[in-house]
């Protein structure tokens, strides 16, 4: 099972943020883990009316393709700066992408 199998799609937003703890063991790690990711700047927790950190479907994604890459051996540091890089290649691919459509819809002559 894949991490978007279990936690969702990414824009998936509407559901119930999880406790820290509960989004460790989702994760099969412990709540330091989630700490570090934070203070990395790689997700920041959101906050329930009491102060608590709370995780969304779309931040255990993240923290679970983290988790992937630290437990292949990359520094925690390391694993986020990748997942940023892989991140911005995404929207970049993304980008070009409807670039080349629009390109294609003006100029249908162009097509090979």
């Amino acid at each position: 099972m894949t991490a978007d199998d279990t936690f969702g799609r990414l824009d998936d937003d509407d559901y119930p943020a999880y406790t820290m703890g509960r989004a460790a063991e989702m994760l099969g790690t412990k709540p330091a883990f989630l700490r570090a990711l934070g203070e990395a700047r790689l997700i920041t927790p959101l906050r329930s009316e009491g102060g608590h950190r709370r995780y969304s479907r779309y931040q255990l994604r993240i923290a679970a393709r983290a988790r992937e890459l630290v437990d292949q051996g990359t520094p925690i540091e390391a694993a986020c700066r990748i997942i940023i890089l892989e991140d911005q290649l995404e929207e970049a691919q993304r980008i070009n992408a409807e670039y080349r459509r629009a390109a294609q819809a003006a100029n249908p002559a162009a097509e090979g």
